[in-house]
């Protein structure tokens, strides 16, 4: 069993900023892809950024820029720096993992963190 544990989240103000981790823990071999996803009410569940397990990163456009994803294989953790947040970055943000457990590979969800960004 893998568990994905979120925090960081928080109410902030316009032009702040908000720093996310994500630790993940059970029985890993090893974690491929780590990313971060958010879902506003009523809308869809969105891509922000992914990172590979050999630093490669991909950003959504909306976020290029202003947010950095990182990680740190030695603790099994993701970490999303959230840099000028504007109004329309408040979310649910989640992050996700592939995780390799044996010979399968397979994505473990966090449990969600509430970002939200004040005018």
């Amino acid at each position: 069993q893998v568990q994905l544990v979120e925090s960081g989240g928080g109410l902030v103000q316009a032009g702040g900023s908000l720093r996310l981790s994500c630790a993940a823990s059970g029985r890993i071999f090893s974690i491929n892809n780590m990313g971060w996803f958010r879902q506003a009410p009523g809308k869809q569940r969105e891509l922000v950024a992914v990172i590979s397990s050999g630093g490669s990163m991909n950003y959504a456009e909306s976020v290029k820029g202003r947010f950095t994803i990182s990680r740190d294989n030695a603790k099994n953790t993701v970490y999303l720096q959230m840099n000028s947040l504007k109004p329309e970055d408040t979310a649910v943000y989640y992050c996700k993992m592939a995780v390799v457990t044996s010979v399968f590979e397979h994505d473990y969800w966090g449990q969600g963190t509430q970002v939200t960004v004040s005018s």
